[in-house]
């Protein structure tokens, strides 16, 4: 599932914003900065993110796409909720700025640099079906995902 391309949100209802609730209750549970409704099994394009800072908000947005993203580039470790364990350092736009809906329905506009620009990107590769783990080289990732299976069986044991 975490493979698939998530489905547009054709009308925010009351089950979207139900969803978005269960994607916040579950990301604060994990210690998350971020949540893509594909990691908890719905194919729907819908994240949250809430990177806490000094004065960052949550947000979550419906059909979200970055629509301006900065020529420089960050690079910084990122890990996953549905990859615990494994950390890399990802390179990423510095800047973004994304527009999706909100969960009244109106278009919201987030612009974003340094951790809230990153989880924007990482989450917004979730709904694309896309893992970190594939904006690192060929030989890193393999390593990456040795070590996943190594970890698995203990992560399924604790």
């Amino acid at each position: 599932m975490l493979r698939t391309r998530a489905e547009e949100v054709a009308a925010v209802t009351d089950e979207t914003r139900s969803l978005i609730a269960d994607m916040f209750e579950t990301m604060y549970a994990e210690d998350g900065v971020g949540l893509a409704a594909p990691q908890i099994g719905v194919l729907q394009r819908v994240i949250v993110v809430d990177p806490r800072e000094d004065e960052s908000v949550p947000v979550a947005l419906i059909n979200p796409v970055i629509v301006m993203e900065s020529e420089e580039t960050d690079r910084a470790e990122e890990g996953c909720l549905s990859l615990p364990g494994l950390k890399e350092i990802v390179e990423r736009k510095a800047r973004v700025v994304v527009e999706g809906l909100g969960q009244d329905g109106a278009l919201r506009r987030v612009e974003a640099d340094g951790l809230l620009s990153r989880v924007l990107q990482h989450e917004i590769d979730h709904i694309d079906g896309i893992l970190f783990i594939d904006r690192v080289s060929p030989l890193k990732r393999t390593l990456l995902l040795k070590r996943w299976q190594k970890m698995k069986p203990e992560a399924a044991a604790g």
